[in-house]
């Protein structure tokens, strides 16, 4: 073969194997480019693609007009991460509230619910569902994004999930192989590590994935952490040890290897974006996710040079990357066929109410009879965290929005750790303004991870007793306030459903 052409089949096998991320919310040449070439065969949309279903669906037509199996993916897990509905918050409450329901039909109908839409815009692929057991509460980028802390609960709704969703046409992915849950470091900064044995991991945290595949999931997504158990050198998405031995050869999966995010720091930090990206196709992953934080051409170049170049300074073997991208063309070709069938609309549009209404818990009513319903407009002082990236920290989220729409005059405001910080009487200021006659409502985000927010809580309650907390995130087993609510998430349609259920309309 001259060499010339084993150059350019080297580069279409290169592109094959990325997932890349752009910016803007029409097809940039150079994705145009890379699709009609032939190499480039998938793309992932993010919150910034998007202003709504409808011109989503013009977009992905668009990328789709070279070639009709194009590999069109994006993270919605509903819940606390949408990219779909980025801007107008989740109307379908995230996997801990499903969880903590406990209904698996309720599950399946909710994913195919966020199936049809996906399907509806041309969407072939969900980074989603999380199969994560969120073992360790202090995770901090786990958390309501797992369905529990109970290996079986988060089993039977992950199988249900991938299910639900793949009934409207959607191709599943669950992530994070081997398992995110057991971990106190977010990805996306450093890396992570499991010190739970093989045995360990073998009972809590891969059951989810096996269920998973049970149920007919065809793309697993793997974890930038380290796993001692399995591979004491290599994080989960660089380590054939894991990707081969444990999840192809032990588990038997033969579907489509996806990575997390490659630029993100927990692989970055010690081998570029580059040298992550080549180790990781060569550790036994067929496709690489890149574009979360480095969208555009330069990157995507940047990537093809480095694993062209490693195939031929024998870094990787061409034989590995062969196998990649046909199994990235195998899936292209069984996802597209589903893209285009037809998929019937048979579920209650308020599927994601339900769900919220029902994942609803008081943890606390020692005086709900003279708190509930709250009469006249209250004041809400929401405590908001610093998100995580795989969170869109521009969502919509709340309480207060809703209910002032239910109790006119309502109301709020919102401070974090640096309002905090910066003006150490803001709280006094703006937490207990207006008058006790008011009734109050303190709304926090996973309050036992953040000590100041449990800190401006307490203060808060110390004043006024008679308050009302709203935790949104994880709940931790204390639950002060006259009245607990827990809505197990911070999605737009927990927030309506805690509204309605505090101003006594449900």
């Amino acid at each position: 073969m001259e060499p010339s052409s084993r150059h350019d089949r080297l580069t279409r096998l290169a592109e094959t194997t990325l997932q890349p991320g752009f910016v803007g919310t029409t097809v940039p040449d150079w994705v145009r480019r890379g699709i009609a070439g032939g190499g480039l065969t998938s793309v992932v949309l993010f919150g910034r693609n998007i202003v709504d279903p409808e011109q989503v669906a013009r977009l992905t037509a668009e990328l789709r007009a070279e070639n009709r199996d194009l590999i069109i993916a994006i993270d919605e897990e509903a819940g606390d991460v949408t990219r779909l509905e980025a801007w107008t918050g989740a109307s379908r409450p995230g996997n801990l509230a499903l969880g903590a329901v406990d209904d698996v039909d309720l599950t399946e109908s909710v994913a195919r619910d966020i199936g049809r839409e996906l399907h509806a815009a041309g969407i072939s692929l969900n980074y989603a569902p999380s199969a994560d057991v969120n073992s360790n509460p202090l995770n901090p980028v786990i958390g309501t994004r797992s369905f529990g802390a109970r290996t079986d609960v988060v089993s039977r709704h992950t199988a249900a999930w991938v299910r639900g969703l793949q009934s409207a046409g959607v191709a599943a992915c669950a992530k994070h192989f081997p398992g995110h849950g057991d971990t106190s470091v977010d990805s996306h900064h450093g890396l992570p590590q499991v010190s739970a044995s093989a045995e360990e991991i073998a009972a809590t945290a891969l059951p989810p994935f096996v269920a998973a595949m049970e149920a007919g999931v065809r793309v697993v997504m793997t974890a930038h952490l380290l796993a001692p158990a399995y591979d004491p050198e290599l994080p989960a998405t660089l380590s054939p040890r894991i990707l081969v031995d444990l999840l192809r050869g032990e588990l038997g999966f033969d579907g489509l290897v996806v990575t997390d995010g490659i630029e993100m720091s927990a692989v970055t930090a010690r081998y570029g974006i580059d040298g992550a990206t080549v180790r990781a196709v060569k550790g036994g992953a067929d496709a690489v996710c890149v574009g979360g934080e480095h969208a555009g051409e330069a990157t995507f170049d940047l990537l093809t040079d480095a694993l062209v170049r490693a195939v031929v300074d024998g870094t990787l073997p061409e034989a590995r990357i062969s196998e990649a991208a046909a199994r990235v063309a195998e899936f292209a070709a069984w996802s597209g066929s589903r893209t285009r069938a037809v998929v019937t609309d048979d579920e209650a549009s308020d599927i994601g109410l339900v769900a919220a209404r029902r994942a609803l818990r008081v943890l606390t009513e020692q005086g709900r009879e003279s708190v509930l319903p709250l009469v006249g407009a209250p004041h809400v002082v929401e405590l908001s965290p610093m998100m995580n990236l795989a969170v869109d920290g521009q969502t919509p989220w709340g309480v207060a929005a809703p209910l002032s729409d239910l109790l006119p005059g309502t109301t709020s405001v919102r401070l974090t750790e640096a309002d905090l910080t910066e003006s150490g009487d803001l709280l006094d200021r703006k937490g207990l303004d207006p008058a006790a006659e008011r009734s109050l409502v303190v709304v926090v985000r996973d309050v036992a991870r953040h000590g100041w927010m449990s800190a401006a809580m307490t203060r808060l309650l110390g004043s006024r007793p008679d308050a009302v907390v709203v935790e949104m995130g994880v709940p931790n087993g204390a639950a002060p306030g006259a009245v607990h609510l827990v809505t197990h998430g911070a999605t737009r349609v927990s927030g309506v459903a805690a509204a309605e259920f505090l101003a006594g309309r449900r």
